[in-house]
């Protein structure tokens, strides 16, 4: 049985940003107390004075290159089986940690890959549980609440194969089963979305969780709204629906999923 003391927060951290501050009391709010660091490749004195103020550690990465490599050290540097890479921007409901936990203790640990929650937005500092965005995500993550379904890699795949309904800051890993370094390096914008590609792939369940239990924020600049600005998701994730589609399929459902993913511009 996994406790809170087998789960670490890797807050990931670029630059300044004016809410990681919100993101940390969130953190530390939870009802079950848990591990925190702080992973950045931008070290700087605001992001120390941070660290200092909230009394958690800092590691740094001395060869960054893309999102995924900076994820990858912060979750290689946590020391414990469970790790959840919170992003710096967002916020975590008091309940996360103990109801993830009483999630994937109800499975034995070798058989989860990774436990994930509902989410919702945070638009002009307003929560927002409902839209056409989230609803369509809901249901597409639905099947991966139940046991018989959440452990098939045809289910698995089938839902990724419709674009990517997996929050990434919601996401609790199994270190045990995934072994170090997980996260796809290869894409600027879309490596989350790949790696769960690649775990679909792999024995082992995606445990959903139907709570909103993380805040997603969105503002002019995120890097989700940026890089949907640019193109840039657009691009790799039609190479990523190219790998469960043949190539005519994977352009249509990528311009379906790319008109769906603007609600994440302002």
């Amino acid at each position: 049985m996994f406790t809170a003391q087998d789960h670490t927060f890797v807050v990931c951290a670029y630059k300044e940003n004016p809410y990681i501050g919100d993101m940390i009391s969130s953190l530390q709010a939870q009802s079950q107390a848990t591990n925190i660091i702080l992973s950045t490749s931008t070290p700087s004195d605001y992001l120390r004075d941070v660290c200092k103020r909230f009394s958690i550690p800092m590691v740094i990465n001395p060869s960054p290159h893309l999102a995924g490599d900076d994820w990858n050290y912060g979750y290689d540097a946590a020391k414990t089986p469970l790790v959840t890479m919170a992003h710096q921007d967002d916020y975590y409901d008091p309940l996360f940690v103990e109801h993830m936990l009483s999630s994937l203790n109800s499975y034995d640990a070798d058989e989860v890959l990774i436990g994930f929650t509902d989410y919702f937005e945070i638009r002009d500092g307003h929560r927002v549980y409902d839209n056409r965005l989230l609803r369509v995500k809901r249901r597409m993550n639905a099947p991966l609440s139940h046991r018989l379904l959440n452990g098939s890699k045809f289910v698995k795949k089938r839902i990724l194969g419709f674009g990517d309904p997996i929050c990434c800051p919601a996401v609790t890993l199994m270190k045990g089963k995934l072994g170090p370094s997980p996260f796809d390096t290869t894409y600027k914008n879309s490596c989350d979305y790949k790696t769960w590609v690649d775990l679909a792939r792999m024995d082992g369940r995606f445990v959903y969780l139907a709570e909103p239990l993380v805040g997603h924020r969105i503002y002019a600049e995120s890097a989700t709204s940026l890089n949907l600005g640019e193109d840039i998701r657009k691009g790799e994730d039609l190479e990523i629906l190219s790998s469960l589609w043949p190539r005519p399929i994977a352009r249509f459902v990528n311009r379906i999923y790319a008109l769906s993913e603007k609600s994440n511009e302002l």
